[in-house]
């Protein structure tokens, strides 16, 4: 369901929008796309699918070529943004689905909106917030799951959630009216501009299936579906230009993980998803990770490792690219909060850190904190997923070690000068290996054996009730 748009606009008395009018504080806009690879920008070098849109926020601002999300799935990478926590903290180590599911993965059926949450703070601090997109940090298969305004949201239209789900193709027009009353009550605003695409299904419009009409359907399929989305992306820089919005404005662009592909071969096929409708299935996905390793749902570089765009002209330096600074998403709240001078709560102790400084381009951040991630993986590898056996990983400084669920196999890559992952070398460096297993072994006794909370649905709380002796 939509929720109405800030009632506090229309009913605010004129005093209070006066005192609002004089806050010059940067607007934030977070586009965050759905299985979008590393690959899969003209920028970044693509064969065929055009992202001009895209490409100019890389020209006008900083691509950063080393960050990476808390997971290779949807659900946790989300919770790690919105959090500023590793999401193995709140038992979120895969994607929301309906109940009996989570229940069998020892997950919770939503992220509690009791938690410290990014919009929450945005919002008490005098920020309009909003939210427009995917949301799955419930599911829509749960209808008494909070709903994304009881997480800090003054406006929200969003699908994968309870309630009424929002066209997928909306969440353009919806921003731009955002941000339209926003200016006119003069608050600095907050947006997510979470896409669908790419992720299944494949929502084509013929306009861009014309568009690329010389490629092979699959093809033309995935290279019309990331065109739709680039010219939303258009119509959001587009209206910051005409609002004379763009030089206050910070703009990212990112993924919540690496692409998804079919791992054996598929047939293409129509699909319909409860969320997002009818469309083609995952015999169109073709995303690319420039050259890393694994994909969607691996903890290897190609799942994790996605574009991260920054733009705030006259902040962010034009026109480059830094391959140095290692940036994670748990980075986002931290950096996010001191931009818009919001301190972090008392006892609040994020897992990230502000990133301000790399990303105006003063400094490459030397991280002082390790990165962690935890996914519940299939081991020995199977034959047509050699990649996504990896349950446990740890970076500290230029080292990655990664380690299967019980930790009796791992690997050790010198990420800063090996983002391929080919060179497992654990053997040839024995104490950084016993170190980082260490460190990761410390890490795991921190995590919580199970959810609590006002966290499960009825259905899984009247299960439970009938269950106990």
């Amino acid at each position: 369901m939509w929720a109405t748009f800030i009632c506090l606009l229309i009913a605010l008395p004129t005093q209070a929008a006066a005192q609002t009018a004089g806050d010059k504080r940067p607007n934030i806009l977070f586009i965050f796309a759905d299985d979008w690879g590393w690959g899969d920008l003209s920028c970044h070098g693509h064969p065929y699918v055009k992202t001009p849109n895209i490409d100019r926020l890389a020209k006008e601002g900083t691509d950063f070529h080393r960050f990476t999300v808390a997971s290779g799935v949807c659900s946790p990478s989300r919770t790690a943004v919105m959090t500023g926590h590793f999401p193995a903290r709140y038992n979120i180590d895969g994607h929301f689905a309906w109940v009996p599911s989570n229940e069998k993965r020892n997950m919770p059926d939503w992220l509690s909106p009791n938690s410290i949450l990014l919009p929450r703070l945005l919002k008490k601090s005098g920020y309009a917030t909003a939210h427009y997109g995917k949301w799955h940090l419930s599911n829509n298969m749960i209808p008494d799951s909070p709903l994304p305004a009881e997480y800090g949201y003054d406006d929200y239209g969003a699908f994968n959630c309870a309630g009424e789900q929002m066209p997928v193709h909306e969440d353009s027009k919806n921003a731009i009216s955002f941000i339209e009353k926003s200016t006119a009550a003069g608050k600095p605003f907050f947006i997510n501009v979470w896409l669908h695409e790419p992720h299944t299904p494949f929502h084509t419009v013929p306009k861009y299936r014309w568009r690329f009409r010389d490629l092979e359907e699959t093809d033309n399929i995935y290279a019309s579906v990331l065109s739709h989305a680039d010219d939303r992306v258009g119509e959001i820089l587009e209206t910051l230009d005409r609002l004379k919005l763009t030089e206050n404005t910070l703009v990212i662009f990112s993924s919540d993980n690496g692409p998804a592909r079919a791992s054996r071969p598929t047939e293409l096929e129509l699909k319909h998803d409860t969320a997002t409708g009818a469309g083609y299935g995952i015999a169109a996905a073709k995303g690319i990770t420039g050259g890393r390793k694994g994909y969607k749902a691996s903890l290897f570089e190609g799942g994790v490792g996605v574009p991260f765009i920054a733009r705030w002209p006259g902040k962010i330096p034009a026109g480059k690219t830094d391959s140095q600074s290692l940036i994670s998403a748990v980075d986002l709240l931290p950096t996010f909060c001191e931009i818009a001078s919001v301190s972090l709560p008392q006892g609040y102790v994020p897992d990230g850190m502000s990133q301000l400084k790399t990303l105006k381009g003063y400094e490459t951040t030397k991280r002082n904190k390790p990165l962690f991630w935890k996914t519940q993986a299939a081991w020995p590898p199977r034959k047509n997923a050699p990649d996504h056996w990896v349950s446990w990983a740890i970076v500290d400084q230029k080292w990655k070690l990664v380690a299967n669920g019980n930790m009796s196999h791992y690997e050790l890559y010198d990420i800063e000068n090996d983002f391929k992952e080919e060179n497992d070398l654990a053997s040839a460096n024995p104490q950084i290996t016993e170190q980082l297993l260490q460190q990761l072994t410390k890490w795991k006794s921190t995590l919580p054996e199970r959810p609590t909370g006002d966290v499960f649905s009825k259905e899984r709380q009247l299960k439970n009730k009938k269950e106990r002796p």
